[in-house]
């Protein structure tokens, strides 16, 4: 009996194991037949990807632009481009790439032409500039900086107004060298630490949740106004003097140094007037005492001493950050007084700067692991691709309009500005940059569209290209009406603290306010530093094209 029954288990046991030898080692997934309809084609994402294509055979087939054929094309071309941009057909990033194989398809330049665009001092720069943002990330540099601007700001006792002016600076000193969106993504927690220590929003009183909007949308406001004060902190700012460089190479570049010395007032002012407006908007009498419970100098300073010491690590990349400030601001300092480029016979831009102290962090060590060094390559799979692709495809373009002639047909399509008054054209530059930029999610795509169109309507004009680019690309940063204009709003969005309406109320006299700065300054300080004052003088120096 017992033996029968153990005969059967083992019967049992073989033929289960039998089925189990039969079983995947993986699990399987039923796969559902699809049937294809054509149903499914008739979408909007598949209109806006055949859209691209189709404009751009209309007008290889039916418009005539009285020039070369290859201005024809071209325009095909930015139409093509322009309209992915747009409607985000395919990824942007996927987009910027097109012009690699749409410039040698249209007979506008070949492969190797085009390709060069994508890579140049320029790029360099930008290269360099985020490895070092990335270090900075990895040993939260940005953060111990955060709170110890914010504690000294804090004020004793509690001072509402000081502490967001303290926020403010700090956004906007970290946001100068970094990109915005980085800044932006890097200091919102600083914010939202600060905000863990108020009650949760729905226990909140009305001076205290005012405070708590105020908080985040100082973020998401002087992070932008922070990153027009330099080069490398947007962008925008490396697409316009890339550009610059491609449509008139001829011409004096933009370096480091001369951007900073317009750029850092116009940007210092205009956080100032920000700080004003959120100040009269959220801050009201009374808000220091409610406030003074939670927050106070001794909690950041607790938070502060918690980070410990600064490490090795910490010390040696704020030493390198140091070091690219002052290589890039001594480089070239004014033409009577030359930099120390002027060894190198001018050899070295701003991007050689950049790599050079980037491949420094490659070497030093950090002296938290034997052999581990300040950083790896796999910390730079992080490194904006996307960027760096889209600012390839602005400069292809700007090359290709000059190549192909179209810049002369646009030169004679704008005529009839030729008398407008400057002062009354700026500022209308201005706003309609900054309306484009709040419906392009990527400010970057929106300077890429407007500043060949200025360059050529300043020609046009008689004036300084230069009058126009700067404020219509700064302009293109003005994104800040919609929750999508930029991925830092969306950023702010998503801490849960503002809705549309903050924005709303803030950024649209923020963007005024800005328009009225730059129409301001453009004039007046950008000349003095551009060299822009006599602009007859430059256009006879740099003939205006035309056939």
């Amino acid at each position: 009996m017992t033996g029968g029954e153990h005969s059967e288990a083992s019967v049992s046991d073989d033929s289960n194991s039998n089925n189990n030898l039969k079983v995947p080692l993986l699990p399987l997934q039923r796969t559902h037949t699809n049937l294809f309809t054509f149903k499914s084609l008739f979408t909007l994402s598949n209109f806006y990807i055949l859209l691209g294509p189709l404009l751009s055979l209309l007008i290889c087939l039916f418009v005539n632009l009285d020039a070369p054929k290859a201005s024809r094309n071209m325009l095909a071309v930015i139409a093509w481009v322009f309209t992915w941009w747009v409607t985000s057909a395919l990824p942007l990033p996927v987009t910027s790439m097109c012009p690699l194989f749409l410039f040698p398809l249209f007979g506008i330049a070949s492969a190797d032409t085009v390709a060069h665009s994508y890579m140049d001092d320029v790029i360099t720069l930008v290269l360099g500039s985020f490895i070092l943002a990335l270090a900075v990330e990895r040993y939260n540099v940005h953060r111990r900086l955060a709170l110890t601007v914010t504690s000294v700001f804090c004020g004793e006792p509690l001072n509402p107004a000081l502490l967001l002016l303290g926020l403010c600076a700090t956004s906007f000193f970290v946001s100068m060298w970094m990109h915005n969106v980085a800044a932006a993504v890097m200091l919102m927690p600083v914010a939202t630490g600060l905000l863990q220590r108020l009650p949760p929003p729905s226990e909140q009183s009305e001076l205290v949740n005012k405070f708590s909007r105020a908080v985040v949308l100082t973020v998401v406001y002087a992070v932008p106004i922070g990153g027009m004060s330099t080069l490398t902190g947007t962008g925008v700012n490396l697409i316009l003097v890339g550009m610059w460089k491609s449509l008139e190479p001829g011409a004096k570049p933009i370096s480091f140094n001369t951007w900073f010395f317009y750029a850092f007032p116009v940007a210092f002012v205009f956080v100032i007037c920000f700080w004003c407006i959120l100040c009269l908007i959220y801050l009201r009498k009374g808000s220091a005492t409610a406030l003074s419970s939670y927050l106070s100098k001794a909690h950041l300073k607790r938070e502060l001493e918690a980070l410990g010491p600064m490490s090795f690590a910490e010390k040696m990349v704020l030493s390198v950050f140091g070091l690219l400030i002052i290589l890039w601001m001594t480089r070239r300092i004014t033409d009577d007084i030359p930099g120390w480029g002027a060894f190198f016979h001018g050899l070295v831009g701003d991007g050689s700067v950049s790599v050079m102290v980037a491949v420094l962090l490659f070497i030093i060590p950090n002296r938290k692991q034997e052999g581990e060094k300040l950083m790896d390559w796999n910390e730079c799979k992080k490194l904006p691709w996307n960027l760096i692709l889209l600012l390839g495809a602005g400069f292809a373009l700007a090359d290709g309009v000059q190549a192909s002639g179209l810049a002369d047909v646009l030169s004679r399509a704008i005529d009839f500005l030729e008398d407008a008054p400057y002062l009354a054209i700026v500022p209308a530059v201005t706003l309609i940059s900054s309306i484009i930029t709040e419906f392009i999610t990527s400010n970057d795509a929106t300077a890429t569209l407007i500043i060949p169109l200025l360059y050529h309507i300043a020609r046009t004009m008689h004036v300084h290209p230069l009058l126009l680019m700067i404020p219509g690309a700064m302009a293109s940063e003005f994104a800040f009406l919609l929750p999508t204009s930029t991925p830092s709003n969306v950023v702010a969005f998503a801490t849960g603290h503002i809705e549309i309406r903050d924005t709303l109320k803030v950024g649209l006299p923020l963007k005024l306010t800005g328009i009225a700065v730059l129409s301001v300054f453009m004039p007046s300080l950008g000349a003095l530093v551009f060299g822009t004052n006599d602009g007859v003088q430059w256009m006879q120096s740099t003939p205006l094209l035309r056939n």
